[in-house]
């Protein structure tokens, strides 16, 4: 029988070694190449491939649990691995479902980690594509990409004017060994420095014919996203609400040596509230992933978003009220308080931002398509 990983006992195994260096690797901008190396021999990448095809075989929710804790020690290697996890877990859903998926959990198992560039391309998709013999050739800036230091291939995709059917947008996966794949080298932000987003830069790179997985309509809502949205937002906010609760750990201690402060209880009170918050909201979005069973619909992708900001929001405030609460000293950055600030403020910007995601799920609720009418072909070439 094939053996499945234990990731609980892994985050008490490998989490200390990960949090070693997180201040330094903030400061520097460093990627964290060292923690990547010890996911991957412990079967972290493959943690989500199902055993009979030579993964961990874990459950949706028990990653989302993973990434949460590993948090607590480095919130940039928890995110960068649930950006390849989210694509793993899309795979095993669609795999699940008499769809494609297979291979790709094939080169999981083998080792492989993936990059998705998706959450900047969203419906629209950016960069230029020519049709060539045996396939195309695709130059492309793609932004946000976390673990790109260490990517085996991305999962990405290009706007393409097919001359039959108009409008597309072709997703592809694309190895960073082949030729015209290079990195801007221009992750430094505000937060969350160490998961090695850069831009990938694509000069001319082939794509060929049967490495398209998915051709859809430019601009308008797909099923992809369905299935994309209720699997990744769940692994990803995990991140968050661990950073969250990390904050809140963090200010309840340094607020403890002030007791004495009549504004203290009420404080912790506040502070207690929006972390629950956050964990509440988060902890629905799993509940609606259900272990990768559950119906890809709109609706579903819409419930997930509301969540998705709810959750945002509500980490957010709560490291904001951690320093609050802490007082002065958490003004220090050997707290690692003001570190956690900064990284929650990435929450924000994954998909969807909060009025793109009020603006869809107000114009569901009134039956319009969420997203609206295609934007002309004429005013897309133009913005470009």
């Amino acid at each position: 029988m094939a053996q499945t990983i234990d990731l609980d006992a892994l985050l008490d195994t490998i989490g200390p070694a990960c949090a070693a260096g997180a201040r330094e690797r903030d400061e520097t901008d460093g990627f964290v190449d060292d923690n990547y190396t010890l996911l991957k021999d412990n079967g972290a990448f493959a943690a989500l491939v199902p055993a009979d095809l030579g993964g961990g075989g874990a459950r949706h929710s028990e990653l989302c649990a993973f990434l949460k804790g590993l948090a607590h020690y480095c919130p940039s290697t928890a995110l960068a691995l649930s950006m390849h996890s989210h694509l793993v877990a899309a795979a095993v859903y669609n795999h699940r479902n008499g769809r494609p998926g297979k291979a790709l959990l094939d080169k999981v198992a083998g080792g492989a980690v993936l990059v998705s560039t998706g959450a900047n391309d969203w419906l629209e998709s950016n960069g230029t594509v020519e049709r060539v013999d045996g396939g195309y050739r695709v130059s492309a800036r793609k932004p946000f990409a976390s673990g790109s230091p260490k990517g085996a291939a991305m999962v990405t995709s290009a706007p393409y004017d097919d001359p039959e059917h108009g409008w597309q947008v072709l997703h592809f996966p694309v190895p960073f060994s082949a030729e015209g794949v290079s990195l801007a080298n221009d992750w430094q932000t505000m937060g969350m420095r160490a998961t090695g987003s850069h831009t990938i830069v694509l000069d001319n790179v082939f794509v060929p014919d049967d490495a398209i997985a998915l051709r859809r309509p430019r601009g308008q809502f797909h099923m992809v996203w369905s299935v994309v949205l209720t699997v990744a937002m769940p692994l990803i906010m995990s991140v968050y609400a661990g950073v969250a609760e990390k904050a809140a750990g963090i200010a309840t201690g340094l607020a403890a040596r002030r007791s004495g402060d009549p504004a203290v209880p009420y404080l912790l009170g506040e502070l207690t509230n929006l972390a629950t918050t956050a964990q509440i909201a988060h902890a629905d979005m799993v509940r609606l992933a259900n272990d990768l069973d559950f119906d890809a619909t709109v609706e579903a992708a819409d419930a997930m978003l509301v969540r998705k900001s709810i959750c945002a929001n509500a980490v957010i405030a709560t490291t904001q009220k951690a320093m609050e609460t802490a007082g002065a000293a958490g003004f220090f950055r050997v707290t690692g308080l003001e570190r956690l600030v900064r990284d929650a403020q990435g929450a924000r910007f994954h998909p969807l931002p909060e009025k793109r995601q009020q603006q869809f799920t107000g114009r569901l609720a009134l039956g319009l398509d969420p997203v609206g009418d295609p934007v002309a072909p004429e005013l897309r070439v133009a913005a470009e």
